[in-house]
């Protein structure tokens, strides 16, 4: 075995390699990641559209994991690590912090000792090596065909000690337009990235942001860009006229239906960017199920599920960590997740429109973080319902484009699907009793209406 300081000189010398490998790519244009089977990056907003398309047109539904210290706190076959197991569970998308203020164990230095700027973290010099690790992580991300929300500077709660507003104000707007200009230069070869600016905050000097984010679109004219404000505010709320931000989003511990349905009256593509946390102030593998739900039936394009200690790792966080993260990889929120993938991707989700006037559920839909919610396909073809808990509802079967429709109660924990009984019903209104608990032993059901017979063509 080698002694500890060659083998620190063997990691250094071939992290340079593949710096350099990395950069000589990027001046070449020739940076290609192999591409995830049904998405081809790079992703963009048509008109009239509730969702992007890929480069082919097809719809991309989001499906992500919040990780927001993995370039910071994990080395490299721990990042690889935990990126093949959401991989393997059907996440396409994780949301990561380019730079970490404080959720890391060295931060501001990533797990092997670099800082991100030489100095006094003042934005003006940018480490090679820090970069080089990051380079690695969002290789491998692309590799493996994920979407990546990158967050260039996360300003943190309030502005305070989470994040780097402090340290953005001290070097103002022009050494951050150069640090946007750096940060965009270097990744503008990644097809596979939507910026995340802000962080947590609706900070006082929006200048401060807009010189990022303004220096990444310079270098980068095509991409996609959100901002990430302050809990319970969505972009459009204080950003509304900034040429780069062209996805919405939206953040709130509240129900997800209220929050969605405002966002989609407004017409910009959005998805849930943050809600509760599994494992954080008594969240469990139900509270997170029923945020998905209710933000993907009610008009958004798809969802970030979180999980302590997953989010920052091995580094400090806001509430007690009672494991490892890698034994939450495998929580029972996790394994919800796989199966809302498998049942949403396995229909045509592009098509769902929110029940927003209550014209299809139209009893028994209750309030708050119990609230059911339903979506119909545009061309009257099928409709879902997800129910929290709800007793029974009221649904008008009419709505749909046949004079009969199948209905299927669906598990959201199992995946298991059985015909309701009594199916095929009239295409008229109907009541549908819950079944019991489902297979975790929680009451909340998926149903699904299917029209029995011709229906419009599909869009």
């Amino acid at each position: 075995m080698k002694d500890e300081p060659e083998r620190v000189s063997t990691m250094r010398l071939m992290s340079v390699l593949m710096t350099c490998v990395f950069l000589v790519a990027m001046e070449t244009g020739s940076l290609a990641c192999e591409r995830d089977k049904g998405t081809r990056f790079p992703l963009r907003i048509e008109s009239g559209k509730s969702f992007p398309v890929d480069k082919n047109g097809h719809p991309f539904l989001m499906h992500g994991d919040s990780a927001w210290s993995l370039i910071a706190d994990l080395k490299d076959d721990e990042a690889d690590l935990y990126l093949e197991d959401r991989k393997a569970r059907g996440f396409n998308t994780v949301l990561v912090n380019l730079l970490e203020h404080r959720f890391s164990r060295n931060a501001p230095a990533n797990a092997y000792g670099e800082r991100p700027f030489a100095g006094n973290d003042d934005f003006a010099v940018p480490n090679e090596a820090y970069f080089a690790h990051a380079d690695r992580v969002l290789q491998k991300a692309c590799d493996l065909g994920f979407l990546v929300l990158l967050a260039p500077a996360y300003l943190g709660y309030g502005g305070g000690i989470d994040g780097w507003y402090q340290q953005m104000a001290a070097a103002g707007p022009r050494r951050l337009a150069s640090y946007g200009h750096f940060v965009g230069h270097r990744y503008r070869h990644f097809d596979n990235i939507i910026w995340v600016n802000g962080g947590d905050d609706n900070p006082a000097d929006k200048d401060l942001v807009r010189a990022i984010a303004k220096g990444i679109v310079d270098e980068d004219p095509g991409s996609l860009s959100t901002i990430h404000g302050a809990p319970e505010t969505a972009p459009l709320d204080s950003w509304t006229h900034e040429p780069w931000l062209n996805v919405n989003n939206i953040y709130t511990y509240g129900p997800v239906y209220t929050a969605a349905i405002r966002e989609y009256d407004r017409g910009m593509p959005f998805f849930l960017i943050e809600s509760a946390y599994e494992f954080e102030s008594g969240t469990d593998e139900y509270r997170v199920r029923i945020q998905a739900y209710q933000a993907i039936l009610s008009g958004a394009f798809g969802h970030l599920y979180g999980n302590n200690p997953i989010w920052h790792f091995g580094g400090p966080g806001l509430h007690r960590q009672t494991m490892g993260w890698k034994d939450a990889l495998g929580s029972p929120g996790a394994k919800s997740m796989e199966m809302l993938i498998a049942f949403v991707s396995s229909i045509k989700w592009w098509l769902l429109e929110p029940d927003a006037r209550n014209s299809f559920l139209v009893g028994g839909m209750n309030q708050g973080m119990e609230r059911a919610v339903a979506a119909t396909a545009r061309d009257g073809s099928y409709a879902v319902v997800y129910m929290p808990g709800n007793d029974r509802i009221i649904v008008d079967l009419a709505r749909l484009s046949a004079a009969f429709v199948r209905a299927r109660w669906r598990d959201p924990t199992s995946g298991e699907v059985t015909d309701v009984e009594g199916s095929p019903f009239k295409a008229e209104r109907t009541v549908f009793k819950l079944p019991g608990l489902n297979s975790r032993r929680y009451p909340d059901w998926i149903l699904e209406l299917l029209a029995q017979g011709p229906v419009a063509k599909s869009q």
